[in-house]
């Protein structure tokens, strides 16, 4: 079998760069082909590409999370397109909403959010999206921009029928390891009502653990055991189930495999 893991935060599961290999080696060895590496920080995203850049299995998204929208460097977007300049950048993101935390006004994170939409049209790149508290919002921003490449709403939490309502939408639907838990109940009944040909699965390490793994952080190599109980949910063979969601990420990302 064959997993890709569309969403590891791999410069936040440890402060040494070298442990950071360490992590990307052991997913492969457990047969994670592919890992999409994230940073919320365009600054950040500089120094783990270029530590990173020379594993084989990882590639990059480069933008600006709304957990930085009162901490953007005055040429953000002259940084955001340096960025998606460089070899094996596959997506714009993470980009979004997230009225949860309030790292700052709505209106600037809704502005930051198109403009960084905007960049993804031009460059003809999926983008992946962050939403917390904000899906009303999220959505109606993406009716009227989405790129054609559409974007993934990356560790889904909303219910069954905000799904229904995204899936009129070239929206993939990625799930982490909180798919394992069992209070859940709004995710698994999420899945359940999804085509399989629109799931994604991540690991959004160091984070969301799956419950086979409680009190440690979270690693790509991991992503088993989320894949696992998709298929369990939706009644579906392991290997199927671990193929197909493969098989959508390299579509989504437009990697050939």
């Amino acid at each position: 079998m064959r997993f890709f893991d569309t969403h590891a935060h791999i410069g936040l599961i440890f402060d040494d760069p070298i442990e950071q290999h360490v992590v990307c080696q052991r997913a492969a060895q457990a047969d994670v082909k592919h890992i999409v590496s994230i940073s919320n920080s365009i600054i950040d995203f500089f120094t783990i590409y270029e530590n990173l850049k020379i594993e084989s299995n990882v590639c990059f998204a480069a933008g600006i999370s709304p957990s930085e929208v009162n901490n953007l460097p005055k040429d953000w977007q002259l940084k955001v397109e340096n960025a998606l300049k460089l070899p094996n950048i596959v997506a714009l993101g993470e980009i979004g909403l997230d009225y949860f935390h309030k790292f700052g006004d709505k209106n600037r994170q809704v502005e930051l959010f198109i403009s960084q939409l905007d960049i993804a049209i031009h460059h003809n790149l999926p983008v992946i999206i962050h939403n917390r508290d904000a899906g009303n919002d999220v959505l109606d921003v993406l009716r009227d921009r989405l790129p054609a490449r559409g974007g993934v709403l990356h560790c889904y939490s909303e219910n069954a029928e905000y799904a229904k309502k995204a899936l009129d939408l070239n929206l993939y639907f990625s799930f982490a390891g909180n798919l394992t838990y069992r209070n859940a109940r709004n995710l698994h009944e999420t899945v359940q009502v999804l085509p399989l040909d629109r799931i994604l699965v991540e690991s959004e390490a160091p984070f969301m653990v799956p419950a086979e793994y409680r009190n440690r952080r979270n690693k790509p190599e991991y992503i088993h055991s989320t894949v696992e109980a998709l298929a369990e949910l939706i009644d579906k063979p392991y290997e199927e189930v671990a193929e197909a969601v493969y098989q959508n990420a390299c579509k989504f990302f437009g990697i050939s495999d």
